[in-house]
């Protein structure tokens, strides 16, 4: 009997002791690349083991001048404007996300309702790092920088051996 309550204690503060299922994966199919066609990936999100030191919290994506950047996701653009003389577009998502991109020119004004896939502004030349141009993309829950890339669905690829 002794065993079966410690099973049930157990089992009851299994939530409150696991970690929660981080909401950056977010629903499957709800996010999408914010660059047409797919990009590849020049700088992978690097996050620093305290704020203070350096890292990469976001991720860098090749792209051309003056390309379209896209919402990754539904929101409302919560800033459209300079950081540090860099454009910069910030969108607010369920779920307390917030996804950056940089450096873009706005083409959407602040409050402005989106959905995936919108054009929220194009692509300027001068993310420091990049040997051309890219687009940093960045994720962040509250003051928590998250990798981007999680926001998507992607499906592991998985060879099959050629039988004789």
């Amino acid at each position: 009997m002794r065993w079966l309550l410690l099973i049930l204690l157990g089992w009851l503060l299994l939530p409150i002791v696991l970690p929660a299922p981080d909401a950056a994966a977010g629903v499957p199919g709800s996010y999408d690349w914010p660059l047409r066609p797919r990009p590849a990936v020049v700088r992978p999100f690097d996050k620093p083991l305290h704020d203070w030191l350096p890292g990469h919290r976001g991720v860098d994506l090749e792209a051309a001048a003056e390309q379209p950047v896209l919402a990754a996701g539904a929101g409302v653009v919560a800033f459209a404007g300079e950081v540090g003389a860099k454009p910069v577009v910030s969108i607010d998502h369920p779920g307390g996300l917030r996804t950056t991109y940089e450096p873009v020119r706005a083409t959407v004004p602040v409050g402005r309702r989106v959905i995936r896939g919108d054009v929220v502004g194009a692509l300027q030349q001068g993310h420091p790092g990049c040997p051309a141009v890219c687009l940093h993309w960045g994720l962040r829950r509250g003051h928590d920088y998250l990798d981007p890339l999680r926001l998507l669905h992607r499906t592991p690829l998985r060879l099959k051996p050629i039988e004789a």
